[in-house]
């Protein structure tokens, strides 16, 4: 399954009218459905503890609320000011995070080389070294300081945790709010009975439809988000005219005064209801990389902006002469709809809240793959549910956990104030993240003056705080539920993060010297057998402690050597034909080679057929190139390996190109650009590689090729260290507790390094040692 091809040509940039509002109109699908469907419990949650008077001060007050926070979160924040901090075309916490690693070295990332700084997408602008400028003292301070480095991981951590919580408390809200209200016989006396098992098989079902992906079905999102925008907009416009056309007037902020002043703290607590209306306001940003900026402002501004603007005032305009409705346990968004369309309304509200909820389930799977990549969660097994549309990725353990967790917040709570209670903290923790990291954005990257960035986290950083502090106040009434999730999921994060890079540095501190292997001469001291030996390991130079530990117990190994790094870093994706680091170990008759796989942290890995094919090319495609030979007498293995960057063979159209059949050339004989190295007779499964027509081939190349080769025919071998990581004498309680305890028990039970690098099994060879770090 090659996606890479389709990564690389998704047309994002400067692209036609045309283009453009395709890519709007499939963004009301994907992006907007969350954001969409919460007029279906905003009202509700809000005036559930709120006494309304004669004047509709108060619901005048909360909608001036709800439309100043609607416009001033997604539209002048995200809209305006945070879709333009994207990294390469992606967005969400990890592009923030990532960008603010390349501009000021504070990477979590302990395997980084100069040589990715020479990536096409590490593209980064300095800032001037100039003592006087804050930008540039500012830059200076997080690279000295450790500890800023682990808060900076730390908040952007939180902000992720906090978007895990959301997978779990959208969906929940989302469809018990769509269900609620069924007007059935059983239901007249105690509704829940009816809604919490009907919530509950809608949620079991669509979490049940997260293996089949969401192709199959995704043409029909943008129609059905598209359906409920047009409908609530109509019933809005409908109400605003029957109810209350002077509904208007509490547009003004003078509203939000008045309202603060007469409800004193009912209304401040109230606000954790009002800031559900901005649910989904982070997906416009973490959804920008299957997009582009101008659609998703095209998309909001036009469509969804104005419907919610509708909607939520149609709604006020109907409990404005409604009061006893308003404060009452009935009131929801139906009761505002017109009863002969109460049941139409109701099954496209079903439908749009399904469609919301896939968005944040499919946005979960993919900020887990990005946290797994940047050492930060441990290892997890994704699937890819298309071949053709990239980040439609599923992962049953995480998919059955968030299923389950749904249905204890379902069946737990039974209503949505609690609900709304603990999903407003969760969105409003996540909005706080994002804008500090933009403000270190704007410093940093964006190289604006610090005053800018101050004024940027004071004014959105006031509003988002006023709206945490009344949603931290609900802690005892359902806030704890994503307090507790994000904890949970933050010690997990933070657990694997630490212990992966202790068990680096242990990697680095006992690494095996080049003078051992040159005296060991180009045999090795052991027997040399067919094959190619790929020894994974996280070093990108040196001689990993698992190969002397091979060899000393086991005198014999493979003709060819392949010290194999699969790495992740800073960038949303690596070019194919920049995938490959490849060089020497040793002097060249010793066929010890050195192959460093580099990924972005949204980067698809190939299956293991196509991932051996590419990385045999890149090995035959440097040997070709004739690099120079490995620097004989240095103990610094960074400087005496000579690394080439070698393309994928799938983008290297003039490379080395291999085949693989039973014996049949012909296909390729009668080419006229394209000469052929063959190995020798052999009745199995024969290999080649074909080579385009350069200066001649020294012999030696040849010889080399030949032996290359060779060792692919003879089969390939995956050899891995099995480690058993504790904690050296001396440690600290706590670090013997997350060591031998915390960080071990993550290791045993969640997937091992060959079953999420897709690495066959029966040729795998695992190698145990023991890590005291």
């Amino acid at each position: 399954m090659d996606l890479e091809g389709v990564i690389h040509s998704h047309p994002i940039k400067k692209d036609s009218w045309k283009t453009v509002l395709t890519l709007a109109y499939q963004s009301l699908g994907v992006v907007y459905g969350d954001l969409s469907t919460s007029p279906l419990y905003v009202y509700k949650s809000t005036f559930a503890d709120l006494h309304l008077s004669e004047n509709n001060e108060e619901v005048f007050g909360v909608l001036s609320f709800v439309f100043w926070t609607i416009t001033l979160a997604p539209l002048v924040k995200y809209v305006f000011i945070v879709l333009r901090a994207d990294d390469n075309g992606e967005g969400g916490t990890f592009a923030l995070y990532s960008l603010l690693c390349r501009h000021a070295r504070v990477s979590s990332l302990p395997n980084c080389q100069l040589a990715d700084e020479e990536l096409s997408e590490y593209t980064k602008d300095g800032i001037e070294s100039n003592k006087r400028n804050i930008g540039w003292r500012l830059k200076l301070t997080f690279e000295k300081y450790r500890v800023l480095q682990r808060l900076l991981l730390v908040l952007a951590l939180i902000g992720t945790c906090m978007v895990i919580g959301d997978g779990v408390l959208t969906p929940t809200i989302s469809v018990f709010s769509a269900v609620s209200g069924l007007d059935l016989p059983l239901s007249k006396k105690e509704p829940r009975y009816v809604e919490v098992p009907v919530a509950c098989i809608i949620l079991v079902f669509l979490f049940a439809l997260q293996h089949y992906g969401t192709h199959r079905v995704g043409f029909l999102f943008a129609p059905i988000v598209i359906t409920w925008l047009l409908c609530i907009s109509a019933i809005g416009v409908y109400n605003i005219f029957h109810w209350n056309p002077h509904v208007y007037q509490a547009l003004s902020p003078y509203y939000m005064y008045k309202f603060l002043k007469n409800t004193k703290k009912r209304g401040w607590m109230s606000l954790g209801g009002i800031l559900l209306c901005i649910t989904g306001s982070e997906a416009m940003f973490a959804d920008l990389g299957h997009f582009s900026q101008l659609s998703i402002k095209i998309a909001f501004t036009c469509m969804v902006y104005p419907s919610l603007i509708l909607a939520y005032m149609g709604q006020a305009a109907y409990l404005s002469k409604n009061h006893d409705i308003a404060t009452s346990s009935k009131n929801g968004f139906y009761v505002s709809v017109p009863v002969k369309i109460r049941w139409p309304v109701r099954a496209i509200a079903i439908l749009a809240a399904v469609v919301g909820s896939q968005a944040i389930i499919t946005g979960t799977f993919s900020i887990i793959k990005q946290c797994s990549a940047m050492g930060c969660f441990p290892r997890v097994k994704l699937f890819h549910t298309s071949s053709k549309k990239h980040g439609q990725i599923y992962n049953p353990e995480i998919n059955w956990t968030l299923m389950l967790l749904c249905l204890a917040v379902t069946i737990g709570f039974r209503d949505t104030k609690r609900m709304g209670n603990a999903a407003g903290l969760a969105i409003i923790t996540g909005m706080l993240v994002t804008t500090c990291l933009m403000s270190l954005v704007i410093v940093l990257c964006w190289k604006k003056s610090i005053f800018l960035a101050l004024s940027f986290i004071f004014f959105f950083g006031s509003i988002e705080a006023l709206y945490f502090s009344a949603s931290l106040i609900k802690f005892l009434e359902g806030a704890w539920v994503p307090i507790a999730l994000s904890f949970i999921f933050l010690i997990v994060m933070y657990v694997w993060h630490y212990g992966t890079l202790k068990k680096y540095e242990f990697d680095v501190q006992n690494k095996v010297s080049i003078n051992w292997l040159l005296g060991l001469g180009p045999s090795l001291g052991i027997v040399r057998v067919k094959g190619i030996g790929l020894i994974h390991t996280e070093l990108v130079s040196g001689i990993p402690a698992i190969f002397s530990h091979f060899v000393t117990n086991l005198p014999a190994f493979h003709q060819v050597v392949v010290f194999l790094c699969i790495k992740s870093v800073p960038v949303p994706h690596v070019r194919p034909d920049e995938r490959f680091l490849v060089g020497r170990v040793g002097p060249k008759e010793y066929r010890l080679y050195r192959c460093i796989a580099r990924y972005g942290y949204r980067d698809i890995q190939k299956d293991d057929n196509e991932f051996e094919k590419d990385l045999v090319c890149s090995i035959a495609e440097f040997i070709r190139s004739g690099r120079p030979a490995f620097v004989v007498g240095t103990e610094d293995m960074e400087n005496g390996e000579n690394m080439t960057v070698v393309g994928a063979s799938s983008s290297n159209v003039e490379g080395i190109r291999m085949c693989e059949d039973n014996g049949n050339l012909s296909e390729v004989v009668g080419t006229s650009e394209l000469r052929e190295i063959k190995s020798p007779e052999r009745p199995r499964k024969r290999v080649r590689f074909v080579v385009p027509e350069t200066p001649q081939i020294d012999m030696d190349a040849r010889e080399e090729l030949r032996e290359l080769m060779e060792a692919r025919e003879a089969g390939l071998a995956f050899i891995m260290g099995h480690s058993y990581v504790r904690a050296k004498k001396g440690s600290s309680l706590m670090k013997k507790i997350v060591i031998n305890f915390a960080y071990d028990f993550l290791r045993r039970n969640f997937r091992e390094p060959t079953f999420a690098l897709s690495i066959p099994y029966a040729s795998t060879l695992e190698v145990g040692m023991i890590y005291y770090v």
